[in-house]
This record gives C-alpha cells, sequence and structure tokens, in this order.
C-alpha cells in the first residue's frame, strides 16, 4: 500500500510539473490575444459607466430626437475623430 502511494505521489508530481508547462504555453501564445481582451474590457467600462450614468442616454436619445438625424450624425463623425485623435496622442505620449 505504501508502495502504491509513493507511486500515485510521483505520478501527481509529473502532472503537475506537465500541467505547469501546459499553462505557461498557453500564456504564451495567449499573449497575442491581449489587445483584444483590453479592447472587451474598455467595453465592458463603457457599459458599466452608462449604467450609472442613465441620464447620459436619455439625453443623448433626447438630443437625437430634437436635432435632426444629420446633424446628430455629423457630430457623432466629428466627435468620433477627435476621441481617435486623442488616443493615438495618448499612446504616443506613453
Amino acid at each position: 500500500m505504501n508502495e502504491k502511494r509513493l507511486e500515485l505521489a510521483a505520478r501527481r508530481g509529473a502532472l503537475g510539473v506537465r500541467i505547469a508547462g501546459q499553462r505557461e504555453a498557453l500564456a504564451r501564445h495567449a499573449r497575442g490575444l491581449s489587445p483584444l481582451f483590453a479592447g472587451g474590457d474598455a467595453a465592458l467600462r463603457g457599459i458599466d459607466w452608462l449604467k450609472l450614468h442613465p441620464g447620459a442616454v436619455f439625453a443623448a436619445v433626447a438630443a437625437a430626437v430634437v436635432l435632426r438625424p444629420r446633424r446628430v450624425w455629423r457630430w457623432a463623425a466629428r466627435g468620433v475623430f477627435v476621441w481617435r485623435g486623442w488616443q493615438k496622442l495618448r499612446s504616443l505620449l506613453h
């Protein structure tokens, strides 16, 4: 019985080493996906912000109803342009 336990402990140790190697390989392969995960995290933070600030959503919808849709799209395009420029400037500064 003692010999069987030793054999099982040795096998368990070997499996632990094998699992550690697999974890390292997975982490190495997943490094390329980290920008995707960062983008997903940013999207989730944005959704959380919208949940905490429903008035902002209401104001945006009200503005879209009051203003003409063309004007809303034009301002949205400008906003996206400014936001992208800010993101590039931030990345250059870091």
